[in-house]
């Protein structure tokens, strides 16, 4: 895993020198070439490579022998640039040169050569192995599930119910019930308890379970089936076929339930459900899969996600395993209710930590020895199952997907993780391997939708239009990648209990509670570090940060402009994230030694922060945020008549600008520009933003503080607006509205203070054919007429201050999409009438339907 993140890193480094417009360094082309074709060879073979030492606790010494490589050519690169660009820093230690680098990359590519000849010798070996077991070996795990004692079943009563009856009761034809969830969460005894109990059994002809390993055997598993079925042998058949064709046959005519358990790909399922015949007369299959993405890909009407335990059925739990359903002692139950509590509401792991503690001695010295060493479960031996079902579904990740899964226990246990801001981080770091016709960013996010989807993240909160905000990352999940990164010197948490002795990590997180001296200490041993992610309150740079790529100093603290100078002669960054607090508010100028710099975000004590000319040369810009009141960006110099101009193709994201030059000129110069967030001032030349049409990639614009007078009518927005937010104070709503009600993509319009001259507001039929959330804040609107038709896709009203607003629109109850409506400090009649419109709604449909918050002025 870290290895194929280093090789992927190092072709990215290679990329972004052969194609920069002005590179640091140059290098060889022969060795280029030579780095080139080994790295991909070693990509391909980690893509498909199987490690031995997947289930251990050690590293695989092939891998780290890669990643050592990969890291060694990484360094070698880097500091040449460093040496390069900062001559100065590095003239006391002795600067290299081209013929440095020249040599060290021969040895290194030496090296990777040795490693090369290593991994074809595997690939042989792999495939004789194959070869030879292919016609004999078969994965099937044991065919029944019930050879141990039944396994405890709280908490889910009412599922089970349901799914008995769909079993029982359900439609005639054939169907599917997937039941899916993350590893441990229960998916299976669910499926047990519901095979088990009578009233299913009895209610089929036939009953078969088969548990699908990851290295599936279709014919066994067909196999297995039909020895079920039939209660006889099958082994006289050899052919897959063969066996399918019995089976159908066996099948046929007969009411069946086939429970496929722990199913981990669609090929699985399409296979075997060939040879399952649809009877017409209520023959059910039942499959258990982590993989939400694929529970929606069979065919099915009914599936199941399994949620974690709340407090209560965790309780409930642990006590029928530890006491046999009998109530706990009183003076165990408040430290038992501390350890269940770390179990966080995964079944199995209450299930495990229940067993260990029924075969200890019960009493208040022992549990609480217990509750003390909860922090270091994982290496208990009696928790190894647990433990070893998390990583199941970690080893089974595509390799691509390991280092963006890991990078995840870098973040403060329990928090609500910002998915934007692991985007940047993970394009940061090198992770994304780069696909034809797909920007970073978009690869990154189908990362982490297929994270969610393999129920290893969960969502947290969705925005309003539909499009994963946060996410959360299990505790147990995040001890994994804890464990995980520790072995393969992936990244170091520093905090209470990090490792102590480790120096060789590229990247370090810093808990927001670690004492000053900790950071000291462990950045000082740290050379090499490439990360470093910082919520401390303040932070002071270290001297030993200059091949850093990745700096994240955000939270409440602050860097000084001392060392915001420093900041800015790390030549390699590729993402810096700092506030920093001084009296100038001026970026330095060494900026534009930044040649790899991807994404920036300053926040300042100084209202306005100025950014150097430079800036306009940095072509690898991808985000460029500001929070503060204004981001003040020069206008770029016209370039000699030899020069060519420097076109910002990467930029998608420009947030915070104040005064922004909206010319054609300053335009062509972000042609893909997604995101664009503006301040303005009456300074602002009136026909210039007329020219933001000609962002044809344009997806979300904020613009604060128009000058409106004329203004808004000379505006022209492009048709690929999704997200708009306007504060005009003064401005003509009517005008506004005839420019945005015709937007075809529009799904998020904001808008603020503005004057409907007339003060009424008339919706037509066609306007607004994508809007999703509408919100309005401060205007004189008093008569707002509409039908339910004219917003076909609304779903969130808000309306805030509408002290004018006589009465609220009762056809908005009658919009079928419309889920939640927000009026805050509007006039008394408008609650008035809103709120007899929800007893109306309430009325017709039987129940609330609706979220309602409401407020009078």
């Amino acid at each position: 895993m870290a290895a194929y993140a280093a090789l992927v890193s190092v072709m990215q480094t290679i990329h972004q020198i052969e194609h920069h417009p002005s590179p640091p360094i140059s290098m060889d082309k022969k060795q280029v070439e030579s780095l080139t074709e080994i790295v991909m060879f070693l990509q391909e073979f980690l893509e498909s490579y199987k490690s031995p030492y997947a289930d251990g606790d050690e590293a695989d010494p092939l891998e780290m022998c890669i990643a050592d490589a990969a890291y060694a050519a990484e360094d070698a690169i880097e500091l040449r640039i460093v040496d390069q660009l900062v001559p100065a820093a590095s003239a006391s230690a002795g600067s290299s040169t081209s013929a440095d680098l020249y040599e060290t990359l021969v040895k290194v590519i030496e090296n990777m050569y040795l490693i090369k000849k290593e991994v074809m010798e595997i690939k042989d070996q792999q495939t004789q192995v194959s070869a030879a077991s292919s016609s004999s070996s078969s994965s099937t795990k044991s065919s029944s599930p019930f050879g141990v004692k039944s396994t405890a079943m709280v908490g889910f009563d009412h599922v089970k119910i349901q799914l008995m009856e769909k079993l029982v009761y359900g439609e005639h034809r054939r169907e599917v019930i997937p039941i899916t969830g993350m590893g441990g969460i229960g998916k299976t005894t669910l499926a047990k308890n519901v095979y088990a109990h009578p009233s299913v059994s009895h209610h089929f002809d036939i009953c078969a379970w088969v548990t699908i390993s990851q290295q599936y055997n279709t014919k066994e598993l067909l196999r297995e089936i039909l020895s079920q079925a039939n209660k006889q042998g099958s082994s006289q058949m050899s052919e897959e076929d063969e066996i399918g064709v019995a089976l159908h046959k066996c099948l046929t005519y007969r009411r069946y339930l086939v429970v496929l358990d722990d199913m981990w790909s669609i090929e699985a399922w399409d296979v075997i459900q060939r040879y399952l015949p649809d009877n017409s007369n209520g023959s059910r299959i039942m499959v258990t899969t982590r993989l939400s993405n694929l529970g929606s890909q069979l065919d099915n009407s009914y599936g199941h996600g399994m949620r974690f335990l709340n407090e209560e059925s965790s309780w409930n739990l642990f006590c029928k395993i530890v006491f046999g359903g009998k109530s706990c002692p009183l003076e165990l139950e408040k430290i038992g209710k501390k350890i269940v509590k770390s179990c966080r509401g995964l079944p199995l792991s209450i299930v495990v930590m229940g067993g260990l503690l029924e075969k200890m001695e019960q009493t208040k010295e022992c549990w609480k020895s217990i509750r003390r060493s909860m922090s270091s479960l994982v290496n208990l031996e009696n928790d190894k199952h647990c433990l070893k079902i998390l990583k199941l579904s970690y080893n089974h990740l595509p390799v691509y997907l390991k280092p963006c899964f890991l990078y995840l226990g870098m973040f403060e246990e329990d928090s609500k993780i910002r998915v934007s801001r692991v985007i940047e981080l993970w394009v940061s770091e090198g992770f994304i391997k780069p696909i034809r016709g797909k920007s970073l960013e978009t690869i990154a996010k189908e990362y982490m939708d297929e994270l969610v989807d393999r129920n290893l993240i969960l969502v947290h909160e969705l925005g309003k239009t539909g499009n994963m905000k946060q996410c959360k990352i299990h505790d147990l999940l995040r001890d994994l990648c804890l464990k995980e990164a520790e072995k393969e010197r992936f990244y170091d948490v520093i905090g209470q209990h990090s490792p102590q002795g480790t120096c060789t990590q590229r990247r370090v997180a810093i808990m927001g509670s670690t004492s000053k001296e900790k950071v000291v200490d462990a950045m000082k041993s740290r050379p090499y570090a490439r990360t470093c992610i910082s919520d401390r309150e303040r932070v002071r740079l270290l001297p030993n940060l200059k091949l850093v790529r990745t700096l994240r100093l955000c939270g409440d603290g602050y860097i000084t402009e001392y060392s915001l100078r420093r900041v800015f002669e790390l030549v390699n960054l590729r993402l810096v994230a700092v506030h920093f607090d001084g009296d100038s508010s001026q970026v330095p100028s060494s900026m534009n030694l930044l040649w790899s710099l991807q994404t920036l975000i300053v926040s300042s004590s100084q209202k306005i922060v100025n950014a150097p000319v430079d800036i306009w040369n940095m072509s690898q810009l991808r985000h460029v945020k500001v929070r503060n009141e204004g981001w003040h960006l020069p206008a770029p110099p016209p370039p000699p008549p030899s020069d060519n101009i420097v076109i910002m193709e990467n930029l998608q994201t420009l947030k915070g600008v104040i005064n922004f030059k909206c010319d054609e000129m300053m335009l062509h110069r972000i042609p893909n520009i997604k995101k664009l967030g503006l301040y303005f001032d009456n300074g602002m030349r009136i026909e210039c933003l007329d020219n933001l049409k000609h962002l044809q990639k344009l997806e979300s614009l904020s613009c604060s503080w128009l000058p409106v007078c004329g203004l808004l009518r000379k505006v022209n927005f492009p048709h690929s607006l999704k997200s708009l937010s306007l504060r005009m104070p003064m401005g003509r709503m009517e005008d506004i509205m005839e420019k945005v009600s015709t937007l075809p993509l529009l799904q998020k319009l904001k808008l603020y203070r503005g004057v409907f001259t007339t003060r009424k507001w008339e919706t037509v039929e066609g306007q607004f054919p994508s809007l999703k959330y509408l919100s309005l804040t401060e205007t004189n609107l008093e008569c707002w007429t509409m039908e339910s038709s004219h917003f076909p896709c609304l779903e969130h009203l808000l309306l805030y201050y509408l002290k004018d607003l006589k009465e609220f629109p009762a056809e908005v109850g009658e919009i079928p999409t419309l889920k939640s409506v927000v009026l805050s400090t509007c006039s008394k009649s408008a609650v008035k009438s809103a709120k007899r419109m929800i007893e109306e709604q309430e009325e017709l449909q039987g129940q609330e339907q609706l979220s309602f918050q409401l407020t009078a002025y």
